[in-house]
């Protein structure tokens, strides 16, 4: 095992926990895996279908990568990196072209939207998250060559390498689900996305647009809004808090509408309680949540998996960092198919072609770091 994850290195494992198929029993078995060990650092890979063992759901799709729902590891060693390059730059072999294909055309794609907004209509659901795959077949897939350009692409700040035993997980993910210091937990849903201009006065253009977009300010309200209620089954009460509403952040390949939600923890919450009462995170879902997924399952053609799911650090303190799984690569060693995916939240006011557009914004660095 190698991962990467901030400036970390972490190598071998120590102890593993992994569950393949969801079950009432999952996350009892995580906190039971996490309070074994206590004191350690652990690495955390979580699915989206986790969803499955805590509700009424199911995801019958197709499943090309088969991630693990769960994977929790204690790394047998833990290096600081001073810097990427080190590490990275021997003796790397060629690096080939991965040609993609999307699971939906354009003219599918809008297809797909305009019948989720007829339910939008019915007052089914108010918001959602649509999700569509990317695949390709390949016998030289170069891990540690593809997350160093598309690092250098994106400047994510969740940015993770992971060479398991049989995946490689390369993220360029700019979004948090899960921050624990202490008693005090942070989300930071992600809802509004823009490219980046080609020059300075363009760019200042299309991020002020964003800033007072009323379609996306009303995409990433709907999400907090969600949030909050999430938060406030685990939280102190009068304790969830709202910041930064609708700010817009700028990262080197795009720009993104980010709001802040806090709470104070009651005393005793378990991990699973957190995951519980908050995942899957409210921007890969929907309003109502459990709806919009039961809908998805159905509009959508192949299973989530990992993307939508969550990877992140837990600290020998107990405190975590946990990111939402998205502008993430996936590699099955054994079938030795490459995927990722991209979405986007439909609202009753979504156009149907913008949103294609802004999903190939979002496959773009990924495409780019694949040639």
């Amino acid at each position: 095992m190698f991962v990467i994850l901030g400036n970390k290195l972490f190598l071998g494992i120590k102890s593993e926990l992994s569950i393949n198929n969801p079950n009432i029993n999952s996350l009892n078995e995580l906190d039971q895996f996490i309070e074994q060990h206590k004191g350690e650092y652990m690495l955390c890979f979580i699915s989206y279908d986790l969803k499955n063992s805590f509700e009424t759901l199911k995801s019958d799709n197709d499943d090309n990568i088969q991630f693990p729902v769960i994977k929790c590891i204690v790394p047998a060693e833990i290096k600081t990196l001073s810097s990427l390059n080190d590490l990275i730059d021997k003796n790397l072999p060629k690096h080939e072209e991965i040609i993609f294909q999307p699971a939906l055309n354009k003219v599918e794609y809008q297809t797909c939207i305009n019948k989720i907004k007829q339910h939008i209509q019915l007052g089914d659901i108010y918001e959602t998250n649509f999700c569509y795959q990317w695949t390709a077949k390949t016998t030289s897939f170069n891990g540690v060559s593809i997350y160093k350009k598309l690092k250098q692409l994106t400047e994510a700040p969740f940015a993770v390498y992971a060479d398991l035993e049989d995946h490689i997980v390369i993220s360029a993910s700019p979004e948090r689900y899960l921050k624990k210091t202490g008693k005090q937990l942070l989300s930071q849903p992600i809802k509004g996305t823009a490219r980046r201009g080609r020059n300075k006065k363009e760019d200042n253009t299309i991020l002020e647009q964003l800033k007072n977009d009323p379609k996306e300010r009303t995409e990433n309200i709907m999400i907090v809004d969600l949030v909050r209620n999430d938060l406030s089954k685990i939280a102190v009460k009068n304790s969830v808090k709202v910041k930064n509403l609708c700010a817009v952040h700028t990262f080197k390949n795009i720009h993104q509408m980010i709001s802040d939600v806090s709470c104070t923890l009651k005393e005793g919450i378990l991990f699973s309680e957190v995951l519980r009462a908050t995942f899957p995170m409210g921007s890969m879902t929907g309003v109502p949540k459990i709806r919009a997924m039961k809908l998805m399952e159905k509009y959508e053609s192949s299973k989530r998996g990992l993307y939508s799911g969550s990877i992140g650090l837990i600290s020998p303190n107990g405190d975590f960092d946990m990111s939402v799984i998205i502008r993430t690569l996936l590699y099955n060693k054994k079938n030795q198919c490459a995927s990722f995916s991209v979405g986007g939240a439909i609202t009753i006011d979504s156009d149907p072609l913008k949103e294609y557009e802004e999903t190939i914004t979002k496959a773009s660095s990924i495409l780019e770091a694949c040639k």
